[in-house]
């Protein structure tokens, strides 16, 4: 790969979601359910790594890579989006962002499109990510790209067991006050999120390579490690722990204290708040 070549791609992939994003705000202004977002933003971002990576074997030597690449970020699109959609069709709006149109008050209009062309920006590194690994040059199939495949697989496993667990939970009236601390949630705050950032993992996997014929596959790291800033630091675990304390109180805070936030790892001892 060429920096040409890169460039060309950098500039495809900030115009689609450019485009995928502003569909979205729209979408949020004539159904006021800002849940539509993320569902949009995740079919978006599947379209574009699918249809990319099916381009990419035009142009690669890899008979079977760029198939898989499209294949997995095909999977990892359809179980969350459908998931994130048949839950935005259950709720008036995504509590997280009916906080901020609260704080933005008669601005929010302005406010929002703003804010989700931010997501643009921070989705660049997610689908070059998936990009650079369909675009690995190296014919044969490696053990590291089966690897791959493997960690996205568990991955969307994980998460949608954390998901279902949660759903289970919250269909039983006697929880509705409660915090769900059942399965995956006792072992993590967000299980679901550490799901999520794992499954990023799988494109630097496929896409890089020890022997350095192909350097530009290690720019692909960048696409885990804006996950997990997004997730633990941006617009993931601190808006929702904010919420959960604001309707949970002193169950949650208790919950905080023997809980991991995102890594999970055997709940520490019970304490009182």
């Amino acid at each position: 790969m060429t920096l040409l070549v890169f460039l060309e791609m950098l500039a495809a992939v900030s115009l689609a979601l450019f485009l995928i994003m502003s569909l979205s705000w729209i979408v949020w202004r004539r159904t006021g359910n800002s849940g539509w977002i993320d569902t949009i933003w995740t079919f978006g971002l599947g379209a574009i790594g699918g249809i990319g990576s099916l381009t990419a074997a035009a142009f690669t030597g890899a008979a079977i890579r760029p198939y898989l690449v499209a294949a997995l970020i095909g999977v990892w699109a359809l179980r969350l989006g459908m998931h994130i959609a048949q839950r935005t069709r259950g709720i008036t709006d995504d509590p997280r962002y009916a906080e901020l149109q609260r704080e933005w008050g008669r601005d929010a209009p302005r406010q929002m499109f703003w804010l989700v062309q931010k997501q643009t920006l921070v989705s660049i590194p997610l689908a070059l990510s998936i990009l650079l690994a369909a675009a690995n040059p190296l014919p044969q199939f490696r053990v590291q790209d089966g690897l791959g495949a493997l960690v996205l697989l568990v991955a969307i496993v994980g998460e949608g067991i954390s998901d279902a667990q949660l759903r289970q939970f919250n269909k039983d009236a006697a929880n509705r006050k409660r915090v769900c601390d059942v399965g995956l949630w006792s072992w993590s705050r967000h299980p679901n999120y550490f799901f999520e950032w794992f499954g990023w993992l799988a494109y630097p996997l496929i896409a890089s390579d020890i022997g350095g014929s192909y350097s530009w596959g290690w720019m692909a790291l960048a696409g885990p490690a804006c996950m997990y800033w997004l997730l633990v630091y941006v617009s993931g675990i601190p808006p929702l722990e904010a919420h959960m304390l604001a309707v949970r109180g002193d169950a949650f805070r208790e919950y905080q204290s023997r809980t991991n936030a995102f890594f999970p790892a055997p709940p520490r001892e019970r304490r009182r708040v």
